[in-house]
């Protein structure tokens, strides 16, 4: 009984490291967005089986990609100041044990896709592959930052399909706000590393441009993602509590601009992590009001 109990605190010790080197608190970006396409496709609260579903594959995909991302990022990781700490490069977790939570979710994430449906089974290659293609963009182009986006982008697209496997607009514009707020907030979240990229060759956009470009690129790109969300909004036939939510995340989205622009990277963990977390609720909830209450307000 002691060895069990012994193997089973090392289990999750290292269960432990795994989730705070993947930073599985970063699932709240995405899975409102998930959600978002759930309940837009449903006009208001979906079954209970099904958003657990949407949950397990959501959370068990990030969780395969990032952990795919630090297993071929441990040489970089392993000579950056900021990140050699972590618990690969550090060697507190074998990449062999990683290696088996990767694998592990990728398998919860294909049959999560498989109980969402034909459509969603069939569709669940792509964000797969470009999960594992995105952890070698940065060693070529720019264009990594847009990679990134495009597979988060997928969530709310695939919340729709889980529900309703049939195109529309609505969920194609949320996509495109995501795509663009991710790719914003990953450029901003490089600076701290842009004289590393340099100096190892990665081709982040602050190390291709410097940082005065890609706040001018990460503020377009806000642009356009306030823009999209707003418009997804309207398509969908949301009311005025959606329009007071989009106001609330537009001045979120300017405060993290005002924090960089102001502070620089001391601000980044504040700038990155919590205004876009209540920047993704914020739209979330605002959805989610609107149907419960919007009728009130007609």
């Amino acid at each position: 009984m002691e060895r069990v109990r012994l193997l089973t605190e090392s289990l999750g010790q290292k269960t432990r490291l795994f989730l705070e080197m993947i930073k599985f608190e970063h699932s709240i970006f995405a899975l409102p967005f998930a959600y978002l396409g759930l309940f837009l496709a449903q006009k208001g609260w979906p079954r209970w089986d099904l958003f657990i579903r949407v949950s397990v594959a959501m959370i068990s995909f990030r969780t395969m990609a990032m952990g795919f991302n630090r297993l071929i990022d441990l040489p970089i990781d392993g000579e950056n100041p900021r990140t050699k700490n972590r618990a690969l490069p550090a060697g507190h977790l074998k990449p062999a044990f990683v290696w088996i939570l990767t694998g592990t979710s990728w398998l919860v994430f294909e049959l999560s896709a498989f109980r969402l449906g034909q459509l969603c089974f069939m569709l669940s290659p792509v964000p797969v592959i470009l999960a594992w293609i995105y952890p070698w963009t940065k060693r070529f182009t720019w264009f990594s930052h847009l990679v990134l986006g495009i597979i988060l982008g997928i969530a709310p697209y695939g919340g729709w399909l889980a529900s309703r496997p049939e195109f529309s607009w609505v969920p194609g514009l949320l996509m495109l706000g995501v795509v663009t707020w991710v790719a914003g907030f990953d450029i901003i979240y490089a600076l701290q590393d842009e004289s590393f990229d340099r100096q190892k060759g990665l081709y982040s956009f602050p190390a291709c441009f410097g940082p005065k470009a890609a706040l001018r690129v990460t503020t377009l790109f806000h642009v356009m993602t306030w823009l999209a969300w707003f418009s997804a909004g309207m398509l969908a036939g949301l009311g005025h509590i959606y329009q007071l939510g989009m106001a609330l995340a537009g001045l979120f989205l300017i405060r993290e601009h005002w924090l960089i622009r102001s502070f620089g990277i001391q601000k980044v963990e504040e700038a990155f992590f919590t205004m876009n977390a209540v920047v993704s609720v914020s739209v979330f909830l605002a959805v989610v009001a609107d149907f419960s209450l919007g009728k009130f307000f007609q």
